[in-house]
């Protein structure tokens, strides 16, 4: 089969064509088959060289498939990952696993189960400027990590979409779970886990609703601590105007200070800085800043299927971790309660 993965794509939304698509194909490898119930999206597939399918069935029976990337609804990634599983083509699932816990428990289960390579899309943890933080912090720049700060925020309106014609599910409760917690805490937690070696244990939140004309969350903040005691905290929003600063990462230590500006999201580039601890001297840090996190997340993604020594990578145990962290985030918040059930 050589080194090009052949993809199939289930859900051809925003994110599918703008990132996912153009990545496929950066990174040597090609995109076969699109699985959308959408005739608009299926014309967007072909012109792409790809061949459209109405339901999962006909992507499954593609031969050329080997791995998959779901970027349908949250609701909808439970089904398509069981069914994906049970076939043994590889699985790339958008964050967060699912809608509710449930779901998610049942996927972590199907791909044990079926012994696929599964990942769930943490894109975050491939970006260039990521890496460059998490082996500053492993030589021990900052010295002992003391907190891990997240701002990662947007706005999103009741009438938002990417695509004309398609409606705004990230703000239904039953399609997408939750509100702005749901869909960009996921990275926090999850960035917080590659760049510490450990995943945070102890969580809780509060959500608002206040500057947007819907049910679910427009903002949340978190507060988490690992087990050796790092402190973490995120504040995600659906309620900051895009001209404002709305996306950085701190990492304090005892010895500085690092710090990550515009690098969250799928796009490439951003800046880091280093604070030392002692002089108050900052220091700019230079990084890869033309590839995208959604391409290294693709290369990742195929060298792993390729070869089986790169899968201890790519974890849905560990993912389920952060699908409970978020039902507990969720139950923890007096403001808000989703359909998201904590884990018992």
């Amino acid at each position: 089969m050589g080194d090009s993965i052949g993809w199939g794509i289930v859900g051809f939304g925003w994110v599918a064509r703008d990132f996912m698509a153009p990545a496929i194909r950066e990174a040597g490898h090609r995109l076969v088959a699109v699985c959308d119930p959408g005739a608009e999206a299926r014309a967007a597939a072909a012109d792409l060289g790809a061949r459209g399918h109405a339901d999962l069935a006909g992507l499954i029976a593609e031969p050329e498939v080997e791995a998959v990337y779901v970027a349908t609804p949250n609701h909808l990634h439970r089904g398509a990952v069981e069914a994906l599983a049970s076939s043994g083509k590889a699985i790339l699932c958008e964050k967060p696993m699912a809608a509710a816990l449930p779901d998610a428990e049942a996927m972590a289960a199907a791909v044990a189960r079926t012994g696929v390579l599964y990942g769930t899309a943490f894109d975050q943890r491939h970006h260039p400027a990521h890496r460059l933080l998490r082996d500053a912090i492993r030589a021990g720049r900052v010295g002992t990590v003391t907190a891990v700060r997240i701002v990662y925020a947007c706005w999103l309106d009741r009438g938002w979409t990417a695509i004309p014609g398609q409606s705004n599910w990230r703000i239904d409760q039953a399609q997408a779970g939750g509100g702005a917690l749901m869909d960009l805490a996921p990275h926090g937690l999850d960035l917080t886990d590659f760049l510490l070696d450990e995943p945070i244990l102890d969580i809780t939140a509060l959500t608002q609703a206040r500057a947007q004309d819907y049910a679910v969350d427009d903002g949340a903040l978190l507060i988490g601590r690992t087990g050796s005691g790092v402190l973490a905290s995120l504040h995600v929003a659906y309620n900051c105007p895009n001209a404002l600063p709305r996306r950085r990462l701190e990492i304090a230590g005892t010895r500085g200070l690092l710090v990550a500006t515009n690098t969250m999201g799928q796009e490439a580039g951003g800046s880091v800085t280093f604070t030392d601890g002692a002089t108050g001297e900052t220091t700019p840090l230079s990084f890869d800043t033309q590839a995208s996190p959604f391409l290294e997340q693709v290369r990742a993604f195929g060298r792993a299927l390729r070869d089986s020594s790169g899968r201890g990578a790519w974890s849905a145990e560990r993912d389920l971790h952060t699908m409970r962290l978020l039902a507990r985030a969720y139950a923890a918040s007096p403001s808000h309660r989703t359909a998201v059930s904590p884990e018992c």
